[in-house]
């Protein structure tokens, strides 16, 4: 078996490969819509062909226009006839793992492995998450949480604008300290599995990186603050690129969780995400994060799909 990167001349075969069931399916049209603005690459798609040159399987890392390294495993399929599906599927893990670390990468990007509501309940599912997840484990992303994907649309209409908070912009120093706080004893997975293993500092400091290197803009992050000038919580707005705007990044302060103030400030992000035009923002949220899926809930957000989210553990 041959496991390798692609050439740009190879890009159509990658993109027509087809495999049963289509779980976590790239279509085509969507695959020749990111190739052509660089969020597929022929060094971030990899495939494994057989003795006669035949497609046995592709991974494929999506990354942003302007970057350098992948930031997620988008899709990882092997052909239903391949007798050992999880060992083709470990070794193209494997390969690209290794090729972007070379290049400089710190950490394997994670997998996200996009979902049905109610997967559990069909057996042939349940067979494709369980090949994709035992490779995943061997390639060395042994940290998994599932999360819910949720979507409002203009048809829900605008959640209410609050009455007990404002929002103003602040400096870096200022939202550096809001994303310390908010991470204490937040129910989010990820937050609490990386407090665990590295300075409270250090995890603000990441987890503030990773949206100032997102392609929404900085001017559009605000705090908010009670009436009487205490620093509730955050909202920090984002994008996926053009005119995919997500809900990004919110939360209140642990001293006033509990009152109801979440719903204000992703009612605010909403608001100002509609304001901008979009018909459609999309949000996720940890399933064992029931206060904030029950927020989406109230602001006419809806569930659309489950990812099953697979990663490294956090270095210190």
């Amino acid at each position: 078996m041959l496991v390798r990167s692609i050439t740009a001349a190879e890009s159509e075969r990658v993109a027509t490969f087809l495999a049963e069931p289509p779980l976590d399916w790239i279509g085509a049209d969507r695959f020749r819509e990111d190739w052509e603005t660089r969020q597929y690459r022929p060094e971030w798609t990899w495939t494994a062909e057989g003795p006669s040159g035949e497609l046995l399987g592709r991974a494929l890392w999506w990354g942003r226009t302007d970057g350098e390294l992948p930031v997620a495993l988008d899709c990882l399929h092997v052909h239903e006839d391949v007798p050992d599906r999880t060992a083709v599927a470990v070794a193209l893990l494997e390969a690209g793992h290794r090729a972007f670390r070379e290049r400089g990468a710190e950490r394997d990007p994670i997998y996200n492995l996009a979902l049905p509501r109610g997967w559990r309940a069909d057996a042939g599912t349940v067979s494709a998450v369980e090949w994709r997840r035992r490779a995943a484990g061997r390639a060395g992303l042994t940290d998994e949480v599932e999360r819910l994907r949720y979507e409002w649309t203009s048809k829900a209409g605008l959640p209410p604008a609050g009455t007990r908070l404002t929002f103003a912009p602040g400096d870096d120093a200022a939202f550096l300290d809001a994303f310390r706080r908010l991470a204490q004893g937040s129910l989010d997975v990820r937050t609490g599995r990386e407090l665990a293993a590295k300075d409270a500092d250090v995890q603000a400091r990441e987890d503030m990186q990773f949206y100032l290197d997102a392609p929404g803009e900085r001017d559009w992050w605000r705090l908010a603050y009670t009436a009487d000038g205490a620093l509730a919580g955050l909202a920090v707005p984002s994008s996926t690129g053009g005119d995919n705007r997500n809900v990004g990044y919110l939360g209140v302060v642990p001293e006033f969780r509990g009152r109801g103030l979440i719903d204000e400030v992703l009612a605010h992000i909403t608001r100002f995400q509609a304001a901008a035009g979009a018909e459609r923002i999309t949000a996720t949220t940890d399933t064992v994060n029931l206060p904030m899926a029950a927020a989406f809930d109230r602001a006419g957000y809806e569930v659309t799909e489950i990812r099953l989210v697979m990663e490294q553990p956090p270095k210190p």
